[in-house]
């Protein structure tokens, strides 16, 4: 390597050092209460592991026994072959950290990997072998040990990753120089942790080749828009259709290209749709709490719906923490004894018992929750870049370390991707709002207490919803696991139709018909456990959205009606969508609507 190659990687180093050093100048950086609560928490889960573990040697030394054998088995088996043949320890079947030849075919990367993959799995079972740990404690300690352990995977480094250190030989150190230009790049949109970018954010633009399809803003105030699509069919169902989607996201997820956009594809179907475009929050918004999205948000937009249309019941779906939203505002309805305005309920991954809440329940106790209230009002909000590494460090191999290694030590620009452009494309969340979230429903678990939670002065008993509902889940989920989000159909009254997706979160709800790539399971005998309701399922090729379609047709009128022009007297149209709320990025400024 030449000395340009120094000096321009250093120099980079140099303007990162720099930008590093102006932007935590003065602040304490590792000691904000987050920081401090984890290591404090850490603390105390290992201090509780090795007291349990000194009550039972002979389990943690057959690990360790097991451990040394194995190791030795490595070493001959390599010695033998010379990095060629049956390997030992192997990558689960998903890892793809490992694909390269060189891997498998030379020796000294072969014991590389098969040494970490044990050391792996070794941390794993020890873990595990220790009876008598509390279980929050050792889902915790599994979490962030796998955390630590998948930073320092040899794939990371360039000296024991063969690809990478053969590019950097190729290309005479110039991936790097890039890589740090990426870096940099990224540090400066950063908030408190370091948010990688996963797709080329010019490849995008909202309106024209995302978020693109044809309708108008008919309400605004302070917290979302209201948006009407424009009619594709010259007849459409009577009764309308109302999205409400998360406000931890931007909503056009639902609505991204043509080639995977639900909302063109149902306006294709012949539904009168409408959907909500959440506000980003700003420092003016700190008291914003969840009963506000459920009173101004979700209950206004279906009063504005039934007002627009002149229908006295519409169709409604919501979609994750949307769906809990939308589930809320049912239970208010009936808590107020109010005409209920919704005739079906159809709820995408929704959580509505949080006592089983996946893979995120690591950061959820009680020192962790209030390090981060007391973070959040320091600041005025949960800032949304934090949140979605927190989200994608929760499958760090394929959502962070990968693009680690592609963009800052291969040096390449990231691909054009419009789900992974909404992904970075991110939402703050209020002070109030968010502690609701997490201390009331995450770590209290209130939403399924009939005395656990207010909403406009009434408890929210969701058993007392009746209305019928759709739950649709993903068997890959890990943000709102399957089985805690059928756990939570069984608190509603009404009759429901549960369906399981293929995949996960996001991709499998955003599966197009025409792409024809995941399927499904259905079962309509109501069991209580989830699994056996699943041995029980029959499993159907094809995408979810054309059994929905079905199922709400049973909830439509039996005539279809000439289709309608957006909004109306009382709610004329405003703007053309997506609005104005969509395109606010972070950081944003505070400033009043």
């Amino acid at each position: 390597m030449n000395y340009n190659f120094f000096s321009d990687y250093f120099a980079k180093l140099q303007d990162i050092n720099q930008l590093w050093w102006k932007e935590n100048s003065g602040k304490t950086v590792y000691n904000s209460p987050l920081s401090q609560a984890l290591n404090e928490v850490s603390i105390d889960d290992t201090k509780q592991l090795i007291e349990k573990a000194s009550a039972q040697p002979a389990a943690l030394a057959k690990v360790q026994m097991d451990w040394w054998e194995n190791q030795m088995k490595i070493w001959q088996n390599v010695a033998t072959n010379g990095g060629e043949g049956n390997d030992l320890v192997k990558p689960e079947k998903d890892d793809k950290r490992f694909s390269d030849p060189a891997w498998a075919n030379e020796a000294f990367y072969n014991y590389i990997k098969q040494s970490y993959l044990l050391f792996s799995n070794t941390m794993r079972d020890s873990i595990d072998s220790i009876e008598g740990l509390d279980e929050k404690a050792k889902e915790r300690l599994g979490f962030f040990s796998r955390q630590a352990i998948n930073a320092l995977s040899p794939t990371n480094f360039i000296t024991t990753n063969p690809e990478l250190a053969k590019l950097t030989v190729e290309t005479n150190g110039e991936n790097l120089v890039r890589g740090m230009e990426l870096l940099h790049e990224d540090m400066k949109a950063s908030a408190d942790v370091l948010k990688i970018r996963m797709t080329n954010d010019n490849a995008f633009k909202l309106g024209d080749n995302v978020a693109n399809t044809a309708g108008d803003v008919v309400f605004k105030n302070e917290l979302f828009e209201l948006i009407q699509y424009k009619p594709l069919t010259e007849k459409v169902n009577q009764t309308p259709l109302l999205i409400v989607p998360p406000f931890i996201n931007k909503y056009y997820i639902l609505d991204l290209r043509e080639k995977n956009s639900m909302m063109r594809w149902l306006v294709e179907q012949g539904h009168s749709v409408f959907i909500m475009s959440w506000r980003n929050p700003d420092a003016t918004m700190v008291d914003i709490d969840f009963e506000h999205y459920v009173l101004d948000g979700a209950v206004k937009a279906i009063d504005i719906v039934a007002d627009i249309t002149g229908e006295k019941q519409i169709n409604a779906a919501g979609y994750c923490i949307g769906g809990t939203l939308l589930a809320t505002a049912l239970a208010y309805y009936s808590a107020k004894r109010m005409r209920n305005r919704v005739k079906s309920a159809s709820l995408f991954t929704t959580l509505l018992d949080f006592s089983q809440p996946g893979e995120i329940g690591a950061y959820i106790n009680d020192p962790i929750v209030t390090a981060i209230e007391a973070q959040n009002e320091a600041k005025g909000y949960m800032d949304g870049r934090s949140l979605s590494v927190t989200f994608s460090l929760l499958r760090e191999n394929s959502l962070y370390w990968n693009y680690y290694i592609n963009n800052y030590l291969k040096g390449n620009s990231p691909i054009d991707f419009d789900l992974l452009y909404w992904n970075g494309d991110s939402t703050n969340v209020s002070v109030a709002c968010h502690s609701t979230l997490l201390r009331k429903f995450y770590l209290e678990n209130k939403l399924v207490d009939p005395k656990g939670y207010k909403v406009g002065g009434v408890y929210i008993d969701l058993t007392k919803v009746k209305v019928p509902t759709y739950f649709i889940s993903t068997q890959e989920d890990h943000i709102a696991l399957w089985q805690g989000t059928y756990r939570g159909a069984q608190n509603l009254s009404g009759k429901s139709t549960f369906v399981l997706g293929e995949s996960g979160h996001i991709a499998g709800i955003v599966n197009h018909p025409d792409k024809n790539k995941y399927g499904f399971w259905t079962n309509e005998n109501k069991v209580e456990d989830a699994e056996e309701w699943l041995n029980g399922a029959n499993r159907q090729d094809g995408s979810w959205w054309t059994h929905w379609n079905s199922w709400l047709a049973d909830f439509n009128a039996d005539e279809q009606i000439d289709a309608r022009i957006s909004g109306n007297a009382n709610y004329p149209v405003i703007a053309a969508a997506p609005g104005s709320y969509v395109l606010q990025t972070l950081p944003i400024e505070a400033s009043r609507v």
